[in-house]
């Protein structure tokens, strides 16, 4: 992919001389030639009190982007380019037509988990993706972080609180407007400017339309959801607070995690239960295949018996405070789900029991014998296209200029992954309606590595060929270009010190040649950590 440098899209304005900035440092407000009494007016042109009122709608029809899904994505893209001066029209069907797993009207709901994963930008490529979505100004890592509950090593969120700051942002925003309506197929032909975010719950509809536009079945995996317990039932005289090696993270004290042990004879009964419980069957979905990294519980059970305790039940680096000496056989962690502590969800527990199924099992957990679920796990499918034959590298469907993907849709995978591939959409839809050539992320970069996989990085196999072959993936350091570990004379280094050099090469290089890109200053190791 290359490297378009030119005119950046987001210039950077010092906060102090831009009142106009709602967002965080790095991105900024460049509302040109817009009349400067328009930029602080109510975002719904009829609630307009001021002598420009007629020019608001003009101008809006002129030069908006319709973004099709108020999903993270879809924020992201519409906060990207609302951001960038360009108006913005936010279409999301809830809750005109509600979905199987949305359970509330707010944009940016999250379904599934409520974790963005780990936040460590040294050692982790979703957190060098979390400080690469700071420097470029989301919404998305800003409301997270104002809303963050304590998660060990990860940025885990109020759901709640996230996704209300979320739709609070955006309807205050002037230059975005939101129609909840349902938009039942590809964009129309008058709209120059579009993006599809409408996510992995795509409408039948609007799916069917983009099988047609492209001449290609739409690809789809399971997705499955994990349940909810209620703090106050739960026994805490077996379990107890630790994060996995009293690792501290972001709002975190090492004591994050609720930790439900088992012995070995527990952990084999447990499995068996998984194994045998009924299941939610959809016969009409045959074919689809699971993402791995989202298997249901019971599905992993079924690989092997000693699976779960190398994935989501592994003891290690957890102690028994009530009994030290004894090393549990298997532990079932819940992580914080809600400011309040009142929720907590089971990590690694989506699953496809049928729900009476899942409180008899998920009861015999010590420690859960009594829980309360405040929401059952479930199941649904995820709907993706073919991205690397369809996309160009700035996420335009090349049999039609001017339409873009966004999200999940396209194949990533993750929230923050989804909300990343809005933020460039929004970013370079916004910069064509300026009249700028979209300025693409360096492949070093995490936005680069992720963007290159799903425009054309991944590679059709002679074996695998058909919808198969490409699948939804996290960004992961496998999506970067190489880097020779860092040399210390006298010393050569091996093993875990030699893939841990290696890993701080690749980030140092990337949150360099991210804030190139973004046209910020470069910052020298020191303040880059002390930031």
């Amino acid at each position: 992919m290359a490297n378009t440098v030119g005119l950046h899209l987001l210039p950077r304005v010092d906060p102090k001389n831009d009142t106009r900035r709602t967002s965080s440092p790095g991105g900024c407000c460049c509302f040109q030639g817009l009349i400067p009494e328009l930029l602080f007016a109510p975002h719904h042109a009829r609630q307009l009190q001021s002598p420009h009122q007629a020019i608001i709608p003009a101008l809006m029809s002129k030069n908006r982007i319709h973004i099709i899904g108020g999903g993270l994505a879809g924020s992201e893209a519409a906060w990207q380019a609302a951001q960038a001066g360009v108006p913005v029209i936010l279409h999301e069907m809830r809750p005109v037509r509600g979905t199987d797993a949305h359970k509330t009207d707010n944009l940016a709901e999250l379904v599934c988990s409520n974790s963005f994963r780990s936040d460590d930008a040294d050692n982790n490529a979703v957190g060098l993706l979390h400080a690469e979505m700071r420097l470029a100004g989301s919404l998305i890592m800003s409301a997270g972080d104002a809303n963050q509950v304590p998660a060990g090593g990860a940025l885990a969120v109020d759901r709640d609180g996230f996704a209300d700051a979320v739709t609070k942002k955006l309807e205050a925003h002037p230059l975005i407007t939101i129609q909840r309506e349902e938009v039942p197929g590809l964009p129309p032909a008058d709209w120059d400017q579009a993006i599809v975010a409408t996510g992995p719950l795509t409408a039948p509809s609007l799916a069917q339309s983009i099988a047609e536009a492209t001449g290609a079945d739409a690809l789809a995996f399971f997705d499955a959801i994990a349940p909810i317990v209620h703090f106050d039932t739960i026994d805490m005289d077996t379990c107890w607070f630790q994060s996995r090696y009293d690792k501290v993270g972001p709002g975190g004290t090492g004591k994050d995690y609720i930790n439900c042990p088992m012995d070995k004879d527990q952990y084999l009964t447990f499995v068996q239960a998984l194994v045998d419980g009924q299941k939610t069957e959809f016969k009409q979905w045959e074919g689809t295949p699971y993402f791995d990294g989202c298997l249901p519980i019971e599905i992993m059970a079924e690989r092997g018996v000693e699976t779960l305790r190398y994935g989501p039940m592994k003891p290690m680096g957890l102690t028994n405070a009530h009994n030290p000496t004894v090393k549990a056989y298997a532990v079932v962690q819940l992580r914080q789900d809600n400011a309040l502590g009142t929720l907590y969800n089971m990590v690694g527990f989506q699953t496809k029991l049928k729900h009476a199924e899942q409180v008899r099992v998920f009861r015999t957990i010590p420690g859960l014998e009594n829980a309360d679920f405040a929401r059952l796990g479930g199941l649904h499918r995820n709907t993706y296209i073919n991205s690397p034959t369809l996309l160009d590298a700035s996420l335009q469907l090349k049999s039609r200029p001017g339409l873009r993907f966004a999200g999940q849709i396209t194949g990533c995978e993750g929230y923050v992954e989804s909300a990343a591939i809005g933020l460039l959409a929004g970013r370079f839809a916004a910069a064509e309606r300026l009249g700028q050539a979209p300025s693409l992320p360096p492949l070093t970069t995490a936005f680069g590595a992720l963007l290159n996989h799903i425009t054309g990085g991944h590679i059709v196999s002679d074996d695998e060929p058909g919808k198969r072959s490409f699948q939804p993936m996290n960004v992961n350091f496998g999506l970067f270009p190489p880097v020779e570990a860092p040399k210390i004379e006298g010393k050569r280094m091996r093993g875990k010190d030699k893939t841990v050099a290696k890993r701080h090469a690749i980030t140092s290089r990337a949150r360099a040649d991210c804030r190139q890109w973004l046209g910020l200053p470069v910052q020298t190791e020191t303040a880059e950590a002390a930031e």
